[in-house]
């Protein structure tokens, strides 16, 4: 599991300027996406606890408008060098490095997660592992925004991403890695191709039933 994050953060590492300039602002151009988290963040607002986590943050853009929608939100990252720079972009935040496999939150912490694109780089026999981890530091009711590129096979789809190798899944199948996970799925989106691949943009909203895994770990 370590050997391919160390690849992951190295390769994000490597073009952290170029990738806040293409998708910084990416979200004025989809109205779905953007409305998703929207929602995500009503609904974190809804539960009474604001605190959230934008996981696999990047440069920090989300993180800013999970603050702007009026939540809490802090940032965790993989990459250091992602980390440094959504701190200069956004001195208001908090950015802090962090593998999504061990996030330094308490139990039961948080009212939302946020995973936009995050976890697409793990492979398909650790992701349940990663889902419970967000799991964990969601509170009873608290919710997941998970996105990701999906398709219509019937497996998840191994492919080379600009940064670093890949995969797409099957709506349902990674509804089904929720429900185990102890997620309810709440709504789904599925919109257009998100590259020349084909692949569908997906976002997956979910809410912990209360019977989430809980491993214990103290945080921030």
């Amino acid at each position: 599991m370590l050997k391919h994050q160390d690849e992951t953060r190295a390769a994000y590492d490597g073009v952290v300027e170029l990738y806040a300039s293409m998708f910084a602002n990416r979200l004025e151009t989809q109205p779905f996406a953007r409305n998703m988290i929207g929602t995500f963040a009503e609904l974190v607002r809804g539960t009474g606890n604001l605190r959230a986590a934008d996981v696999g943050c990047g440069p920090g853009h989300l993180t800013a408008m999970l603050h702007d929608l009026g939540l809490d939100a802090f940032g965790l990252d993989l990459s250091p060098a992602m980390v440094d720079h959504a701190r200069r972009a956004h001195p208001a935040l908090r950015f802090d490095e962090a593998r999504m496999g061990a996030l330094p939150v308490e139990d039961g912490a948080l009212g939302g997660v946020l995973a936009h694109y995050s976890m697409i780089h793990t492979p398909p026999e650790e992701l349940p592992a990663l889902l419970a981890e967000q799991v964990r530091v969601l509170a009873p009711g608290g919710l997941l925004l998970a996105s990701f590129f999906g398709t219509e096979g019937a497996e998840p789809v191994r492919f080379d991403h600009k940064v670093a190798p890949a995969y797409s899944w099957p709506t349902d199948q990674f509804a089904e890695l929720l429900a185990g996970a102890g997620l309810v799925t709440v709504a789904r989106l599925l919109h257009d191709p998100a590259s020349e691949r084909g692949f569908l943009d997906t976002h997956l909203l979910a809410r912990r039933s209360g019977r989430g895994r809980i491993a214990g770990r103290g945080g921030c």
